[in-house]
Formats: C-alpha cells, structure tokens, sequence
C-alpha cells in the first residue's frame, strides 16, 4: 500500500529531527568522540560551539555565549564537570550527561538528569536530543 507524499514527508521529518536554531555546548576531553558529536549534532541542523575538554574553557564559554542545550563528559581527564552543570542549572539550560562510569558518577546533585551511557550510538544521542531540547 502507497503511503500519500504528504505522510511520508510527515514519516521522514520524525525520523530525522532538525535542531536549527539550537546552539549546542560539548564538553568532552576525548577529540574524536567530541568531533563524531559535533558532526551528528550539526547534521541534523543544530550549531555547535567549539567542543572544549576542561572545566574553566567550559565555564568560559557558557560566560561568553548563549547555549540551548550542552552534552558533558563527566571527568574530563580527573577534572569533574559539577561546576559547568551547576552553572547551566542555574542558567536553566538543558544538559545531558555522557559517561562511561554510570549514573553514580555524576554530580550528587545532578543525579535526576538524563544520563547517555557510553560507548553510544548516533541514535541514543538523537533520541536523547529531542526529549531533552528546549523546543
């Protein structure tokens, strides 16, 4: 059975979200997986700002531009990410958690945010990034 071109057009824009408008923080100490993010994430329309790997070069950038939603490692080479998810909670900015060590890793006071356990597939993130966006 055909499926008329206005629901297949409706079918293919849910399966593939679009993010424009969105401009999105990546913290990740590992470059590899911070750029395959920063390719995903701007292949479905959102603008990512230069993925940082510290704490204080994530605070900076939360200080000097606006941010729709942040991805954050939770140890960025021994360094804890509490304080850029504290200052993106009180910024009420969205953010999800990327780790490898498990929900008891992240900040105690973060615990009731969305984790996405690594290693993760494009999916997950996709997935993750409609539920948890602020549009």
């Amino acid at each position: 059975m055909a499926v008329p071109a206005e629901l297949a057009g409706r079918e293919a824009a849910q399966a593939e979200p679009s993010f424009a408008g969105l401009t999105v923080l990546i913290v990740e100490d590992e470059i590899l997986i911070a750029m395959d993010l920063e390719d995903l994430l701007t292949d479905h329309g959102a603008t990512c700002l230069d993925p940082v790997g510290s704490i204080g070069k994530a605070l900076t950038m939360i200080a000097g531009h606006h941010v729709d939603m942040a991805f954050l490692d939770v140890n960025l080479r021994g360094e804890l990410i509490d304080p850029v998810a504290d200052r993106l909670a009180a910024a009420g900015t969205p953010f999800l958690f990327t780790t490898s060590y498990g929900v008891d890793a992240l900040p105690p006071a973060h615990r009731h945010r969305p984790m996405i356990a690594k290693p993760y597939g494009e999916s997950a993130i996709i997935r993750a990034f409609a539920e948890h966006c602020p549009n």
